[in-house]
């Protein structure tokens, strides 16, 4: 069981919290699973994998379930939780390639529970049609209509490539610098005229309770935040870093051993689509 459970982890918390978009509700989803198999003999299977898979998909289907009971009543945004993922041994083998931007586990907020695990289990894990069918209990046809509904709910094409996020390290630092210049036009060149900002609180930390859009209004916005943060980060120090989040560069901002803030960014055509603002302490305590 052992030998199991080091080899298939990773690969299961990968699929939980894709699932779940909660790191804690993904960790515990993996360590039910491996108690609720306990005395099976896994390794007498003919696919141990697909077994586990199964049993974790299951899992969090019924998560998912109340899940959306309690976000329907969430106090502003909800965001799914942030995870490190620089020299994180979980990540080496397994997630690297088949961990879903951020900005899409946002957009996976949009699908019913089975249209989430046929989308992750299909446009993340590559599996097959046949092998989701059996790991769902519905037909292949079924399965490939779930997977089509959940795209174009997400606004992506049927043929599209799900491609990894293009903010590089790179990309992040240069945005900051022109934040640091105060450069107002600078910051608009760079974002979409129909960007989205998004702020999480979640009532516990100050954050925009709606969705800030349009370029003036997010530049605005950051660059008065920003202004207070450099006081901030002066009289109180506060610290900014970069460290690799969600398998991307994101902006991590820390007063002492607590991180305030975590700040991601979803580019696409050499602009900024969307910018996340994770502020709710609760989401950021396995941090």
């Amino acid at each position: 069981m052992q030998k199991l459970y080091e080899q298939y982890k990773g690969l299961l918390f990968t699929l939980a919290y894709q699932l779940t978009g909660s790191n804690s509700d993904a960790e515990d989803a993996v360590q039910d699973v491996f108690l609720k198999v306990y005395d099976i003999d896994l390794e007498s299977l003919a696919q141990p994998k697909a077994y586990l898979c199964k049993v974790v998909t299951n899992h969090c289907l019924d998560l998912l379930q109340s899940a959306r009971k309690r976000r329907v009543q969430y106090f502003g945004e909800w965001l799914p939780e942030p995870i490190v993922t620089a020299n994180d041994e979980l990540f080496e083998s397994v997630a690297r390639g088949e961990l879903l931007s951020y900005a899409m586990l946002v957009l996976l907020e949009k699908l019913s529970p089975a249209e989430r695990a046929v989308f992750v289990l299909r446009e993340a894990l590559s599996f097959e049609y046949d092998d989701i069918a059996q790991l769902i209990g519905k037909s292949e046809a079924n399965c490939r209509k779930l997977n089509s509904r959940a795209r174009g709910k997400m606004g992506i094409e049927v043929d599209q490539p799900i491609h990894p996020d293009t903010s590089s390290e790179q990309w992040v630092y240069r945005f900051m610098a022109a934040l640091e210049e105060d450069n107002v036009d600078a910051i608009v060149s760079m974002l979409a005229k129909d960007v989205v900002l998004v702020s999480d609180g979640g009532g516990k930390a100050h954050a925009a309770v709606r969705p800030i859009e349009t370029s003036i209004h997010v530049a605005r916005f950051l660059l008065g935040l920003f202004r207070k943060t450099h006081t901030e980060a002066t009289n109180e120090g506060l610290k900014v870093a970069i460290m690799n989040i969600n398998g991307q560069a994101g902006v991590v901002f820390r007063s002492g051993e607590r991180i305030e803030t975590i700040a991601l960014l979803h580019a696409d055509g050499n602009v900024i689509r969307n910018i996340y603002f994770m502020r709710n302490p609760d989401k950021m305590r396995h941090l």
